[in-house]
């Protein structure tokens, strides 16, 4: 919206939430449906917060701008459990839905998180109250593993409602793989111990998506990845070993800011010193960098130009002529004798990035003689996406985010690669 305005394309007009901002959520939501026959669009947070406002005013237009058919809305909400008065209670959702239709929204659907099933006579009063059939109202279970929820779902009849409303054929799923899937997960029992160094720990949700692809890695194999949850700004080469020595596994994930740099530059050298099996992801990989060529390089001031502009060695620098965020889907060439070609079995990949400062290829000879191979590079060859340790039985890291394309059922490759280096290091 900053360029089109900047460009002249709202011709001088005032641009405001409405119609500016939502028109433009609404020609994305426009944009995906061009190839597809259902767009599922979720509004996050809280109805009622401000931040919300415009995407919940933007699917509100959708409704007058779609045949009736074509748009089907579903609302999420909390039935608690009050352990004293031993009742499910319908209030949070009364109000939430009452909240919804103040904005102009009539769910269709209302589906109700709960310790619970929903007895009938609970779907009653909420259907009573919110203005829909009973029957449109479907219970969330709380679950052992949230991969059984997709099946409390369907054996509750949601699809085949959601299909009804929007006059779509709704033939019976096949869900064999899946429940195979869930056996699996729920059958676990197997420990695995894997060190995550981040800065923000705190938060465990900022690495759900790492987590949930060692997880996926993990119901494949039938083991539980057990997350040790360490703070980059806490570790140092006098707490090392203590922190990291009795795990099987470490594995360093995205950030930004230099905020526990030297804490994730430990863990790095940790890991390549003992044969620890080591996986970087994004600000992962730089780091991964940034201790090689400092530890074996020597190059003692070695770092990224976003830190300390004035390094002698920039490791991680920006390009002067776009220094844009690379966001989405760009491809990686990989080095043919390298570990990353024999992982995905192929020479390119097509992988998700989000960064804006690059590992430099302009290097590449000092660190390969020293032991480090860059095995992937970027398609104009000047950019480092994967390197490597040849001589560790496992070290590897990418600039890339792996972990955006690992499915439950579809474990990602590098993932598996990692938990299995784990398995053999135990």
């Amino acid at each position: 919206m900053l360029n089109t305005e900047r460009q002249g394309g709202y011709e001088g007009a005032t641009v405001q939430v409405i119609p500016h901002i939502t028109d433009e959520i609404k020609r994305r939501v426009y944009i995906l449906g061009e190839n597809n026959d259902v767009v599922i669009t979720e509004i996050g947070g809280t109805v009622g917060d401000i931040e919300s406002l415009p995407f919940l005013e933007a699917i509100r237009q959708l409704k007058y701008e779609m045949p009736g058919e074509d748009i089907l809305y579903v609302h999420m909400t909390l039935i608690p459990y009050l352990q004293a008065a031993g009742e499910l209670k319908t209030k949070p959702t009364q109000h939430s839905v009452k909240e919804l239709q103040s904005q102009g929204i009539q769910p269709h659907i209302i589906i109700c998180r709960s310790p619970q099933a929903l007895s009938q006579e609970v779907k009653d009063k909420i259907g009573l109250f919110c203005n829909i059939p009973s029957d449109n109202v479907f219970h969330n279970l709380d679950a052992e593993s949230i991969y059984e929820i997709p099946l409390y779902l369907e054996a509750d009849g949601l699809a085949e409602k959601a299909c009804e409303i929007l006059n779509l054929p709704s033939p019976e799923p096949d869900l064999d793989e899946w429940r195979a899937m869930v056996e699996k997960d729920l059958a676990r029992s197997e420990k695995l111990k894997i060190a995550l160094v981040g800065k923000y720990v705190e938060l465990k949700d900022a690495y759900i998506s790492a987590c949930e692809a060692m997880e996926h890695v993990g119901i494949e194999l039938g083991i539980r990845p057990e997350i040790k949850w360490i703070n980059a700004e806490e570790l140092n080469e006098a707490n090392s070993q203590e922190l990291l020595g009795d795990v099987h596994g470490l594995i360093l994930p995205s950030g930004f800011g230099s905020r526990g740099l030297d804490g994730m530059i430990e863990a790095c050298r940790y890991a390549r010193e003992s044969k620890l099996p080591f996986f970087g992801i994004g600000f992962g990989m730089q780091a991964a960098g940034l201790e090689f060529a400092r530890h074996i390089l020597g190059y003692e001031d070695a770092n990224s130009t976003e830190f300390d502009p004035g390094t002698s060695f920039p490791v991680i620098d920006i390009d002067p002529h776009d220094k844009s965020m690379r966001l989405g889907a760009q491809k990686v060439v990989f080095n043919e004798n390298s570990k990353f070609r024999q992982l995905y079995g192929t020479d390119t990949a097509m992988e998700r990035h989000r960064h804006r400062y690059d590992f430099c290829a302009r290097d590449a000879r000092l660190f390969e003689e020293k032991g480090m191979l860059f095995s992937g590079l970027s398609e104009d060859l000047e950019r480092v996406e994967t390197l490597e340790i040849p001589d560790h039985p496992f070290y590897l890291a990418c600039q890339y985010h792996p972990e955006f394309k690992s499915r439950p059922t579809k474990p990602h490759p590098l993932f598996r690669a990692f938990i299995k280096a784990a398995l053999e290091h135990r």
